[in-house]
């Protein structure tokens, strides 16, 4: 049997799926357990960025050699960089949306925005190449000649929006890792505040001890630590926290701290309401996942609980009135004497 048959075959088509699948749960399971402490890295990487703000407010105050520090920033030189800028991917392709889409999946700079013009430019001919050569070259399926096209097709559209849907669903992660701890996170800062200290330094230590909790919103609040410092307003920098996690929770918190600072308002008591209200949204989301839970769990019971349920309870009953008929029909199949 040649590779082309092998590859083809369905029944190899759905073991393959199967044990796929079975690879899948069980790194799903086993990753949380194997994960390092990966707090010290993405604070260094939030260390890069309070560096190109502090050169920025360096420049912008001016002075002897500023300028030219300012000019030190991350850069995005490539193979990369080179073919989208021939090509002009980031007009053929516009996405005035994307530079917010990857900072609210954690990608932060330039060469993450080339980096998704580029597979949304590659992702297509790709996976349409591979179902092409599938369909065409391998036979694969036996499917009708109109069927293969419109597979081809469809796995070329799908190649537009698979870099779309994986930043989707990496700010979606993370934005669920960030709202996990953050109601705890408004109480610690809520405790540092009224302690005395001020709000720069209270979020600095927030960040300190939420990390090990939620390492992408230990992130966060460094960074907006780094913000407040070196723009040139600070609303700039809550709002900037606000649009990277999308969350209505955490800019009805933005809001208040704004409009404190702005009115001369008391900081506490605004925390207080918002990691009341936060707490309030969380148990709330919990309570709608809890509800949702019967429904998402039907159609699994009938494919796969039921019939294992059936031939348990069944089995056993089956197997003794089969015996029961087997003897039953070699008894009056006997030869009398």
């Amino acid at each position: 049997m040649s590779l082309v048959d092998v590859l083809s075959n369905p029944s190899n088509i759905v073991t393959a799926l199967v044990a796929l699948g079975s690879f899948a749960t069980i790194v799903t399971l086993a990753v949380p357990a194997m994960k390092g402490d990966k707090l010290d890295a993405r604070m260094k990487a939030v260390a890069t960025r309070r560096e190109e703000l502090r050169r920025k407010s360096r420049a912008a105050l001016g002075g002897p050699g500023t300028q030219q520090a300012a000019t030190i920033r991350r850069n995005d030189e490539g193979l990369i960089k080179q073919i989208v800028e021939r090509l002009q991917l980031t007009r053929l392709l516009e996405d005035p949306t994307v530079v917010d889409k990857l900072a609210q999946a954690g990608f932060r700079g330039p060469k993450p925005v080339t980096t998704f013009y580029f597979f949304r430019l590659v992702m297509p001919f790709v996976l349409a190449l591979l179902a092409a050569i599938y369909f065409y070259g391998m036979h694969g399926l036996n499917l009708a000649p109109m069927t293969r096209l419109c597979a081809v097709v469809a796995l070329f559209v799908g190649g537009y929006y698979a870099p779309n849907l994986y930043v989707t669903n990496m700010a979606t992660k993370r934005r669920e890792s960030v709202m996990s701890a953050f109601p705890d996170a408004l109480d610690l800062l809520l405790i540092c505040v009224e302690a005395g200290m001020s709000i720069e330094a209270a979020i600095q230590k927030v960040a300190g001890e939420v990390g090990t909790a939620s390492i992408e919103l230990a992130e966060e609040l460094t960074l907006l630590t780094a913000e407040l410092s070196y723009l040139p307003e600070r609303r700039m920098a809550y709002e900037g926290l606000a649009k990277r996690t999308n969350h209505p929770g955490v800019k009805a918190v933005t809001t208040a701290m704004i409009q404190a600072e702005r009115y001369g308002t008391p900081l506490g008591s605004a925390l207080r309401i918002m990691a009341k209200e936060n707490r309030e949204m969380r148990i709330a989301s919990a309570e709608k996942k809890a509800a949702q839970l019967p429904a998402k769990l039907t159609v699994p019971m009938i494919l796969f609980f039921l019939p294992v349920l059936f031939v348990v309870i069944l089995g056993p009953s089956v197997m003794r009135g089969m015996d029961t008929f087997q003897h039953k029909g070699a008894y009056y199949q006997a030869p009398k004497q």
